[in-house]
């Protein structure tokens, strides 16, 4: 049996899981890595790019970098989520404001310090990124669409940290020949930005109740729920754009089996985004989102599927 002290410091370790949303790590890892083998570097081996230690680096301060957002969010949304999350709140509420801080201000100077160890363009990257994530909680997040797309923003940002790490190896002569490559890349990354920009105008909506107690002037607050639906629809037939890049114009394996079915759960998405007007509806909406962005994740081994069967042969000839 534990001791009280121990259920105590128990409790804590799982507050701060809870704050720094530390079960969406591995997936950010995961995803970073699915990039660079399969979108960012395919022409490179897969096994030269799981050793990089540089693109180790990268990926961990992009992780902790995230996460460090994740507790400076929660520092500033402490009384918001009071009332839309009142129980996961009140779990987040065992380890102190001050707590908090310090693992922040920690997590980015880790962050800092491994981004420097790969260049001093990897620093500046990554000084802006905790800038621009602080400035986002701080001030930018109370504003309509602004705050939405700066939120989309910051979480396709590290995928690029990485695009930068291996396009600063190519000569400027040489990226004439990627411009292709470069459409792929770009391609995936407004798919994802829409899908993001879409999950959150349906929090807006989800969390009208405190975002409306705490003024924040959110587009669903500021002109009604059928606006925000609107714009909501709008986006989502946008996705249609970079998958028909995707799909019609370059070669994405089989990954565009994720995309006709993205299309097919999205349709139905928008039936019951428009018969939707509770916090519990919307919630549902908002996991149907994180799914696809989730399973978007796995899937892009469906680039070259062949992995899965013969992945110690592609893991040394990629």
């Amino acid at each position: 049996m534990l001791s009280r002290q121990n259920k105590i410091l128990a409790m804590k370790v799982i507050s701060l899981f809870s704050v720094v949303r530390g079960y969406n790590i591995p997936i950010i890892i995961l995803a970073q890595y699915l990039s660079a083998i399969f979108i960012l570097a395919p022409e490179k081996r897969a096994l030269d790019i799981l050793l990089d230690f540089h693109l180790f680096l990268i990926v961990f301060a992009s992780a902790i970098t995230i996460a460090s957002g994740y507790i400076i969010n929660n520092f500033y949304d402490s009384q918001k989520d009071l009332i839309n999350r009142p129980n996961k709140s009140m779990l987040d509420r065992l380890v102190s404001q001050k707590t908090k801080l310090s693992v922040y201000f920690t997590l980015n100077f880790i962050a800092a310090l491994m981004a420097l160890i790969v260049s001093w363009r990897a620093f500046l990257f990554f000084s802006v990124y905790i800038f621009l994530i602080w400035f986002y909680s701080h001030k930018i997040k109370k504003f309509p669409l602004i705050g939405n797309l700066m939120a989309a923003l910051l979480a396709v940002l590290p995928f690029f940290a990485i695009l930068l790490y291996f396009y600063n190896q190519i000569s400027f002569n040489d990226l004439e020949n990627q411009r292709g490559h470069f459409a792929v890349i770009f391609a995936h990354a407004i798919f994802l930005f829409l899908l993001l920009l879409i999950r959150e105008m349906i929090k807006d909506l989800e969390n009208l109740k405190g975002d409306l107690i705490n003024n924040y002037k959110t587009i669903p607050i500021l002109y009604g729920e059928r606006a925000s639906k609107k714009i909501i629809t709008f986006l989502t037939f946008l996705t249609i754009v970079p998958v028909y890049i995707l799909i019609e114009i370059y070669d994405i394996g089989y990954m565009d089996i994720y995309f006709y079915s993205c299309f097919i759960i999205l349709i139905f998405f928008l039936l019951y985004l428009w018969k939707s007007n509770s916090k519990t509806q919307f919630l549902l909406l908002h996991n149907v989102l994180k799914f696809l962005i989730v399973s978007g994740v796995f899937c892009i081994v469906l680039i070259n599927p062949s992995v899965l069967w013969h992945g110690k042969t592609l893991l040394l000839k990629i």
